[in-house]
């Protein structure tokens, strides 16, 4: 299932139980998977155009009285964009509007610079009270849909919208603000949100092959961080390798490097996007262009171990 399919039946299921739930778009109903809603409830789905600022601004309006609003859009358009209505109408003001940001940093794919968010998280994560989701697959973001929506605070859902490798089976439980151990090990400690679990996935198995034994941490939420699970495992392996979907400045690895700088001073070696701008390109060619493939991975992974 893609992404936006498991975004939509989620929705779709807590809007038949919760007659407070409405979805705002803008302009982008049909690409992010939320153009079925409107069919079936369109007096709590809203298409405001291409104005994010001003759908969020209605958003923290109609939480104000009482609503539970979700905005769906590109993730640049959901962060960079309307930064300051999310920071003072949404966060400052402590209503319940949930932001939705698809297709972030390199899932942006042939949209190019433009439309690849590699900062999103380093945006929102200053701002007071804001979670941060990075969803994993598809069985992950249904379960996630619908604990967050039900919690109170904002909220930045981070997600694909076409199908991704999946990790979890139907037998997963999500827990909101809680990581999941993927992998068990004892030499080192990988820690990877979002897309980059599955590539890390990957490198953990070639590892295995050589007889190295990598614990994989899935970051679920990089705000607030799973410090305990994180932590435990570090100090099990003394040595961590981040590996995030995002620029190296403000996302998974300062968060990981902000905790250890206080709790259990470590190197940190990391795998992300270095401080550059987005390109055009498919998946796999940006996947390679930024070096974060799985054997990006299993090579920092090899080269922390022999520091």
């Amino acid at each position: 299932m893609e992404f936006r399919q498991a975004l939509a039946k989620a929705l779709a299921e807590l809007m038949r139980e919760d007659n407070k739930i409405c979805v705002l778009d803008a302009d982008l109903s049909k690409p992010n998977g939320t153009s079925s809603l409107y069919k079936e409830f369109p007096d709590r789905c809203f298409d405001v155009g291409i104005a994010e600022a001003n759908m969020v601004g209605v958003a923290a309006g109609l939480a104000a009285y009482g609503y539970k609003p979700i905005v769906v859009t590109f993730a640049p358009f959901a962060t960079r964009r309307v930064c300051d209505q999310i920071a003072v109408s949404v966060a400052y003001a402590k209503q319940k509007v949930k932001i939705v940001g698809t297709d972030p940093g390199i899932t942006a794919e042939l949209n190019g610079g433009t439309h690849m968010s590699f900062e999103d998280i380093a945006t929102l994560r200053s701002i007071p009270t804001m979670t941060i989701y990075d969803a994993v697959d598809d069985t992950q973001v249904y379960q996630a849909i619908k604990q967050i929506m039900n919690t109170d605070g904002p909220c930045y859902i981070r997600m694909p919208r076409k199908a991704a490798q999946p990790v979890y089976d139907e037998n997963y439980k999500f827990a909101l603000n809680k990581a999941d151990v993927i992998t068990k090990g004892n030499d080192i400690t990988i820690v990877a949100s979002g897309i980059m679990v599955a590539e890390s996935l990957k490198a953990v198995l070639k590892l295995k092959e050589e007889g190295i034994s990598a614990e994989l941490i899935s970051a679920n939420t990089i705000k607030p961080l799973d410090e305990e699970t994180i932590l435990n495992s570090i100090k099990k392996t003394n040595h961590v390798v981040t590996c995030e979907n995002h620029n190296v400045i403000g996302g998974l690895y300062s968060a990981v490097s902000e905790m250890l700088i206080e709790k259990y001073p470590l190197h940190v070696d990391k795998i992300a996007v270095m401080d550059q701008f987005g390109q055009v390109g498919k998946y796999s060619e940006l996947l390679s262009y930024y070096h974060l493939t799985s054997n990006d991975i299993y090579n920092v992974v090899k080269k922390n171990l022999n520091k």
